[in-house]
């Protein structure tokens, strides 16, 4: 950075306490953590960098674990909008929280136009809240 050969820089796998130490050296532009629905071990994280408008990408987004299951509520609001499941878990995400910035990895253009349909799905909020408290 004091170089001008990168303009942001951020951490990978921290925690709070690493990305306070991180900021003492540059402003932290984003955190890569492992986050998904059924892996939230990162939320502690997440909330700090709401608090600071750090952007949050989770890596691992599309992991659900039991709310893969015909009869989650996951799926439930997948069917009611014919979409995929992994599509609603990353509209899940995108609604979490305004600083989450899911990069989910594909080798399929099909499913690359997929995984950003789910910017267009809007969840109500009883079905965020079922998705949220499924896990």
């Amino acid at each position: 950075m004091d170089e001008g050969s990168i303009r942001h820089a951020g951490s990978s796998e921290v925690s709070v306490a690493g990305i306070e130490a991180a900021a003492r050296l540059f402003p932290v532009a984003t955190v890569q953590n492992r986050y998904n629905l059924s892996d939230r071990g990162s939320e502690d994280v997440l909330e700090y960098c709401e608090h600071h408008g750090i952007g949050f990408i989770p890596w691992y987004p599309l992991a659900a674990g039991l709310l893969a299951q015909s009869d989650s509520p996951l799926q439930a609001a997948a069917r009611r909008r014919q979409a995929a499941s992994g599509q609603t878990a990353l509209a899940w995400l995108l609604r979490r929280s305004p600083v989450m910035l899911p990069i989910p990895g594909t080798a399929r253009v099909a499913h690359l136009e997929q995984n950003v349909g789910a910017a267009g799905i809007t969840l109500s909020d009883e079905e965020f809240r079922a998705i949220d408290q499924a896990v």
